[in-house]
């Protein structure tokens, strides 16, 4: 009877593993069609936002000729890590309404913040997240270098 009882305890165990280990949230990045995510991430944080506040800056630096003033514009995300190993505590959704292309995200780990940046047209579609669903955060480094970030929600019911 003991031995039935561990043998059914063992495979309880190895069917309840995971088949493969595809990073939690895998079914919010889009297709893979030039293959960079053909390994598994060597980092991935995932984050579920509980907090969030709007931080409009000015700043002017009197220093220069001409006087530059420039108005930065970022949503600072906080929340509870979602995945083992994961250690993101914040994010920085910082906003460009100049640049012919974003700077890649960066996620450091001695503050353990994630900074993101978005076209400043996206500003007014992720307030309508926060507001309205649940939001996730997520990264994944790939060994070749390739890197992905999102914001997304969970699986919604339309209306």
């Amino acid at each position: 009877m003991r031995l039935f009882v561990r043998s059914l305890a063992a495979l309880f165990l190895i069917f309840s593993l995971p088949l493969s280990a595809a990073p939690m949230h895998s079914q919010f990045l889009p297709p893979d069609d030039l293959t960079v995510r053909d390994a598994e991430p060597e980092q991935q944080q995932l984050m579920q936002v509980t907090d969030y506040s709007v931080v409009v800056g000015a700043q002017r630096q009197s220093n220069q000729q001409p006087i530059p003033v420039t108005s930065p514009l970022l949503i600072r995300l906080k929340g509870k890590s979602l995945n083992k190993g994961a250690t993101i505590t914040q994010v920085l959704v910082n906003f460009d309404g100049e640049s012919k292309s974003l700077k890649k995200p960066v996620y450091d780990d001695k503050s353990k913040t994630l900074t993101l940046f978005y076209p400043q047209a996206q500003y007014r579609v992720i307030i309508d997240l926060l507001r309205n669903d649940t939001v996730y955060v997520q990264f994944l480094s790939y060994a070749n270098g390739h890197i992905w970030a999102d914001l997304h929600t969970g699986a919604l019911r339309s209306r």
